[in-house]
């Protein structure tokens, strides 16, 4: 799994077109404030990691938005952090999977529509920890 992952004082993003046949209809915009984005990779040997992933992923996630006092979380999937990439089926559930366990601990989540091309204007603070890549 790869993580690109901001801190961002604001995070705006429109759907452009559909880039997955039979994605469900998700069109519309958000913007989102003080939010850490994580552009999220989920890798072709995801899968037979189990558990181990959707924690980490997870992990990973708390642990930037604590050093930003953030509870906003903004998930992306996004397919460009590497060559490996997981079937798309897989990549949609962890990422709602990992959605919910941050909602139970009381993040506010927003997902991007999964199967979008997305339209984005991103805002990225100038902290050394405002821009964090991960891999595991």
């Amino acid at each position: 799994m790869k993580l690109l992952m901001f801190h961002t004082p604001s995070f705006w993003y429109r759907t452009h077109r559909k880039s997955m046949d039979g994605a469900p209809d998700a069109e519309g915009e958000n913007e989102v404030r003080g939010c850490v984005l994580v552009l999220v990779q989920a890798e072709e040997d995801d899968p037979g990691k189990g558990k181990k992933i959707l924690d980490k992923l997870v992990k990973n996630i708390k642990w930037l938005a604590g050093k930003f006092d953030s509870r906003t979380v903004v998930l992306h999937f996004f397919s460009h952090l590497s060559e490996s990439r997981a079937d798309p089926h897989y990549a949609r559930q962890i990422l709602e999977r990992a959605a919910e366990r941050l909602e139970g601990a009381g993040y506010a989540v927003h997902l991007t529509p999964f199967g979008y091309f997305c339209e984005m204007k991103l805002h990225i603070g100038g902290e050394s920890l405002a821009k964090v890549f991960k891999s595991f």
